[in-house]
C-alpha cells in the first residue's frame, strides 16, 4: 500500500460511553494519515447519531454493508466478545485489513481458527498496553542487557470492576460464556505487558479466587453470579529467564488504583508505573530506572473521545500507538504489528493460568 491516508470503518462505535468513543475515535483523530471513513452499530438511529458525532464519513446500521464498502482499507471490531468471529471472518474474507479488540475470540480454539484464516493479510490485536511508549523503552533496556543478568521482576496491577456491586450493562463481564472477564481482559493486559519486556512466559504456577459471588445490579436492584474469577496470583518464567510474582487485584478504590513492574537485575534497576482504575491497557505508564536511558517517545495520541468521561481520560495514548504501527505496516509492508496469532496465544497463556489454579499444577512448555 502507498502512503496515502488510512481510510478506517469502525463497527461497534456508539456514542454512549463506549470503548470505541473514548480510544478509537480521538486515537485516529489525532493522526493525519488516518480518517474515519465510516461507522456501523446495530440500530440505525445509534449508527447515525454516531456519524454525527464522531465525523464520520458514512455510517451503516448493518455490520457487513461497512465490511463489504471498497473504500474502508481498516475494519476495527469493537463489540462484544461473542460477536467477534462472524465479523472478523467476514471481514478477512473481504480481504480487509482487521483491528479487533480483544480477546479475539470466546475460546482458544476461535482464536486459532481466526488467527489460521489470515493468511497475508494484516490484522491488529487489542492487546495495546505493549505499544506503551514506556514499555517499549522499558523493553529495549531489557534486551541491551542495561540491566545485566535479570534476577527477578514482580507485578502489581488493580482495576476497578469486578468487586460486589455492577451496573446491568456490565454483568456482561461476569458470565463465562461472554470471554470478556477478569482473566481474558485484565489479567491478559497485564500478562501481554510482562512478556513485551521479559519475552513469553514459560512456565505458570497460579491461584484464583472468586471472591464475590452474589453481584449487586446497582441500577435493577437485582442480583447477578459472578460465574468467573475475580482474584489472580501467579508466579511465571519467562523467556529471559526472570522469575516474576504477579498479583492482579479487582475492587480498588479511586484513589488506591495503581500498575507497578519492577524489573531487578545484576547492574540496575527499572519501574513502569501507571494509576488508570481500567489497568495497565489504559492511559499513560511511567519509566523509572537506575540506569540512563533515552526518554520514551511521545504518543501519537491523547485526550479523550467526545462522549467520553472523566474516567476514559488517556484511554487513546495506547490505541494509538497500535494504529501508528499498522500504519507503517500497511506502507512498507511489514508484519511488525502483534496480529491475530498473536492474540491466540495470549488466550493460550490465559488458558494456561486456568489450569494451573484449577488442577494445582504447574505448565510447563507453553509454546
Amino acid at each position: 500500500m502507498t502512503l496515502k491516508q488510512l481510510r478506517i470503518g469502525i463497527i461497534g462505535a456508539d456514542t454512549k460511553a463506549s470503548w470505541a468513543g473514548a480510544s478509537h475515535i480521538p486515537a485516529i483523530q489525532s493522526q493525519p494519515g488516518l480518517v474515519l471513513a465510516a461507522v456501523a452499530t446495530r440500530r440505525e438511529e445509534s449508527a447515525k447519531t454516531a456519524a454525527e458525532t464522531f465525523g464520520a464519513e458514512r455510517w451503516y446500521a448493518d455490520p457487513y454493508a461497512l465490511i463489504s464498502d471498497e473504500t474502508i482499507d481498516v475494519v476495527t471490531i469493537a463489540v462484544k466478545v461473542p460477536e467477534h468471529k462472524k465479523l472478523v471472518v467476514a471481514a478477512l474474507k473481504a480481504g480487509k485489513t482487521v483491528y479487533c479488540e480483544s480477546p479475539l475470540g470466546v475460546t482458544v480454539a476461535e482464536a486459532e481458527e481466526m488467527a489460521a484464516a489470515v493468511g497475508s493479510l494484516h490484522t491488529a490485536i487489542g492487546l495495546q498496553g505493549r505499544h506503551s511508549p514506556a514499555v517499549r523503552r522499558a523493553a529495549e533496556l531489557v534486551t541491551a542487557g542495561k540491566l545485566g543478568r535479570l534476577l527477578s521482576a514482580r507485578v502489581n496491577a488493580t482495576t476497578f470492576g469486578y468487586g460486589p456491586q455492577s451496573p446491568s450493562n456490565y454483568d456482561y463481564f461476569n458470565k463465562a460464556a461472554s470471554g470478556a472477564s477478569f482473566l481474558t481482559i485484565t489479567t491478559g493486559h497485564v500478562l501481554d505487558v510482562i512478556e513485551a519486556v521479559l519475552g513469553n512466559i514459560v512456565e505458570v504456577d497460579a491461584r484464583t479466587e472468586l471472591l464475590w459471588h452474589d453481584i449487586e445490579i446497582v441500577d435493577t436492584g437485582e442480583t447477578s453470579v459472578r460465574e468467573v474469577p475475580d482474584h489472580v496470583d501467579l508466579i511465571a518464567k519467562t523467556a529471559s529467564g526472570a522469575p516474576v510474582s504477579v498479583q492482579v487485584l479487582a475492587n480498588v478504590a479511586p484513589q488506591e488504583a495503581s500498575f507497578t513492574f519492577e524489573i531487578r537485575g545484576s547492574e540496575g534497576w527499572l519501574k513502569i508505573t501507571g494509576n488508570h482504575l481500567a489497568g495497565v491497557q489504559v492511559g499513560d505508564l511511567t519509566l523509572s530506572a537506575s540506569v540512563t536511558f533515552d526518554a520514551p517517545d511521545a504518543p501519537v495520541a491523547s485526550g479523550v473521545g467526545p462522549t467520553a468521561a472523566d474516567f476514559w481520560a488517556g484511554a487513546a495514548i495506547n490505541v494509538g500507538e497500535v494504529y501508528a504501527s499498522l500504519a507503517r505496516d500497511l506502507a512498507a509492508g511489514t508484519y511488525d504489528t502483534p496480529g491475530f496469532g498473536h492474540a491466540a496465544h495470549n488466550s493460550r497463556l490465559v488458558a494456561a493460568v486456568e489450569r494451573a489454579a484449577q488442577t494445582g499444577e504447574r505448565q510447563r512448555n507453553l509454546y
